[in-house]
């Protein structure tokens, strides 16, 4: 001790620049050490988004590896409302979005806690544990957030009858990557809670973006939020029972099993099924309380095993409640019972992608009372088919919250990747999903160019003008063949020497009857893919439009390609279609007077299109064009295609003052075609665009030798 002190007194001086030394090495040390974990954390960020290692761990789902996160509350100001505003552009940071394919990563399991009152924000139930489930084993899933497009936190927000809305708020503030919610996905079925009930969570999420199961139109936010089913755990014990109970000979036309109906509604339905009990029957609850059985009224109730009550309805009934969204739209499905919809603003599941006009009645809410009379007007065939395209869509998107989940990801990833998107005739298609662009021809996207198009020319009696047409047609250099059909029974055609002498086959049909359908029939003497129906007063057309009308056809096999566009628009005052032949930019027909068609849509339109519309083409002697028009449209959901800028297509040689345009009748009789063609169909397939295809470089100044297509008609 001695020693030690006297060491001290002796060299003080040298201690103490030992010592400084000392201090300096340590503290450059720590300098060094703060300065490579910086580096280390910058080189970890970009753009404010944190990267985490390449080898990251694949997430674990088992409960025991929960980790637990402290919450400390803030004001409830200090938490971004949701934004009501967002859309896709301006929400979605899709430059996270880097691969070809979505990828979504998963949050770790945590238990978020209220470190004040040891609150769980939320427990995670049984069926979101499930929909993360099914996110890990999709080919969406991504261990790594490095190359995560979407985020999708492990906080169950399924139903907000059972969480509290504050501590919610707090544990997705929490999240590592949260950065006001953009680009993380929320789930929730059941949104709103007593008294309000409002149509969407009520939790401040800021930018995130809602797969809801109670979405209406206000709070739906159209392109970027994803409307989802309200899943029902009754589904999972009864599966479906509907296979040996499809077909029109169901005992009821409408069957009413919700339980929880708005009084005002029940109250209607109870006053039709008072004088129609042979076509309707009203189900409640049993005495019991049994959800998985359903009781009839009165004095001798009857105990039904449900949901296979349904399958004794061919339509089954779903109104509004205290909340929008309603478990018994599942239910309904999945016995293949016909949906009728009585909510008035309710955005139904997957509607983006889902014609639920192809399997579900939807009815304002006034007018319940006429439900039966709407339902009775459905005939069977049409009941059989929709019964169908029900159990369809049910096996494919809703059987289960694994389909459910899944399909909500391929909504999400063909808006951000358009080119991997499903056509809506493929949503909606019964058969085998392809993502392949859907074309009905079962053609390669690109026609054969060889072997050109057939001129199918319909005639009566103007020899003059036809004869100019055929000599105009034989220049063109993909014109395989002409075929004339004579539509004039009591007059021969003139003789095949008196026609004109051209390089190319010309043939000669006469038909037994005076119609227009005849133009669309499909002669076995069409021997090319193309056709070209043409009017025989359609004279002023060049080579280089024919032409560049058969090449942009080759493009588009599925569409009709023509020049003549018309459009059809809603008369507010009449409260019907009219058809409208003025020049406008938007077009939704193309007239057959001068258009391009595969020779399919002419097997379609003799053998498949609905004989009501025929008959009512050849009787009236109008609207073969639009007939055309629709059922093309109604197949393929595409727009025809217009070609050229050219406006005119009156013949300034023809003086004949009996051509069909020229009753004034005709352009009335049009527009009660279109209105009637809407109804037979069910709806209005036909679709309005903007668009005209052109030459490329046909009105700039270059050099003729250099354009493919110089002459092209003008306005």
């Amino acid at each position: 001790m001695t020693k030690y002190i006297s060491l001290i007194s002796g060299d003080s001086r040298n201690l103490k620049e030992h010592i400084l030394n000392g201090l300096t090495y340590m503290l450059l040390a720590i300098v060094a050490i703060c300065v490579i974990l910086l580096l280390c954390d910058v080189s970890s960020r970009r753009d404010g988004f944190f990267y985490a290692k390449k080898d990251a761990v694949a997430l674990d789902l088992s409960l025991s590896h929960t980790q637990e996160v402290l919450l400390h509350l803030q004001p409830d100001g200090e938490y971004r409302e949701r934004n009501v505003n967002c859309t896709f552009w301006d929400c979605l940071n899709i430059y996270k979005c880097e691969h070809d394919t979505l990828k979504v990563y998963i949050y770790p399991l945590q238990e978020f806690v209220d470190e004040k009152t040891d609150k769980v924000a939320s427990t995670l139930s049984s069926e979101y544990f499930q929909i993360l489930e099914a996110v890990l084993h999709s080919r969406y899933y991504t261990s790594n957030p490095n190359e995560a497009c979407l985020f999708l936190p492990s906080l169950d927000l399924l139903n907000q009858d059972v969480f509290d809305k504050q501590l919610a708020a707090a544990a997705l503030a929490s999240l590592d990557f949260w950065d006001r919610g953009e680009n993380h996905l929320i789930f929730n079925m059941l949104p709103g809670s007593a008294p309000n009930y409002n149509s969407v969570l009520d939790v401040s999420i800021d930018n995130a973006l809602v797969l809801g199961g109670g979405f209406d139109s206000w709070s739906y936010r159209a392109g970027f939020d994803i409307s989802i089913p309200v899943w029902s755990p009754m589904l999972q014990q009864s599966g479906s029972n509907s296979a040996n109970q499809m077909g029109a000979h169901r005992k009821y036309l409408l069957v009413v099993a919700q339980l929880n109906l708005l009084p005002q509604h029940l109250r209607s339905l109870r006053e039709v099924a008072i004088n129609h009990a042979d076509k309707m029957i009203i189900l409640g609850v049993c005495e019991d309380s049994q959800l998985n059985v359903r009781c009839t009224k009165g004095h001798h109730q009857r105990r039904l095993e449900y949901p296979r009550a349904l399958t004794r309805g061919k339509f089954c009934f779903v109104g509004r409640s205290l909340r929008i969204g309603q478990p018994d739209l599942l239910e309904i499905m999945s016995q293949s019972c016909i949906p009728v919809v009585a909510i008035d603003n309710y955005e139904l599941p997957f509607k983006d992608v889902i014609d639920w006009s192809l399997a579900a009645v939807r009815i304002r809410e006034t007018e319940l009372h006429a439900v039966l009379r709407k339902l009775e007007s459905i005939s069977n065939v049409k009941v059989v088919e929709m019964q169908k395209q029900v159990q369809w869509l049910y096996n494919n998107y809703f059987k289960d919250l694994k389909s459910i989940t899944i399909t909500a990801l391929e909504i999400l990833e063909s808006r951000i990747f358009p080119l991997r998107a499903r056509s809506s005739r493929q949503w909606n298609t019964m058969g085998k999903n392809s993502h392949a662009t859907y074309n009905p021809l079962f053609l390669s996207s690109l026609a054969p160019k060889s072997q050109g198009f057939t001129a199918v020319i319909l005639t009566y009696d103007r020899v003059e003008s036809l004869f100019l047409l055929i000599q105009k047609l034989a220049v063109v250099p993909s014109l395989q063949s002409i075929l004339v059909v004579w539509n004039n029974q009591k007059k021969m055609p003139p003789h095949l020497s008196t026609f004109p002498s051209i390089a190319k086959p010309l043939k000669i049909i006469q038909t037994r009857e005076n119609k227009l359908s005849n133009r669309f029939y499909p002669y076995p003497e069409i021997e090319t893919e193309a056709i070209l129906t043409i009017d025989d007063d359609i004279i002023m057309l060049t080579t280089d439009e024919l032409d560049f009308g058969y090449e942009v056809w080759r493009e588009f096999p599925d569409h009709i390609v023509g020049f003549p566009s018309r459009i059809h628009v809603w008369d507010n005052a009449t409260m019907r279609w009219h058809y409208e032949s003025e020049w406008t930019n938007q077009i939704s027909m193309v007239l057959t007077g001068a258009a391009f068609h595969h020779k399919y849509w002419s097997h379609m339109y003799t053998y498949a299109m609905p004989g009501k519309i025929k008959h009512w083409v050849d009787e009236h002697m109008n609207c073969e064009d639009i007939a055309m028009n629709f059922l093309v449209a109604n197949i393929t959901n595409n727009p025809p295609i217009k070609v050229t800028p050219r406006k005119k297509f009156k013949c300034p040689e023809c003086t004949n003052t009996e051509m069909l345009s020229a009753d004034l009748n005709h352009m009335r009789e049009r527009s009660a075609c279109i209105d009637r063609f809407a109804k037979i169909y069910g709806r209005m397939p036909l679709r309005t665009v903007e668009f005209r295809a052109d030459p490329v470089l046909f009105r700039d100044n270059f050099p003729e030798k250099l354009k493919r297509y110089n002459d092209i008609g003008s306005l």
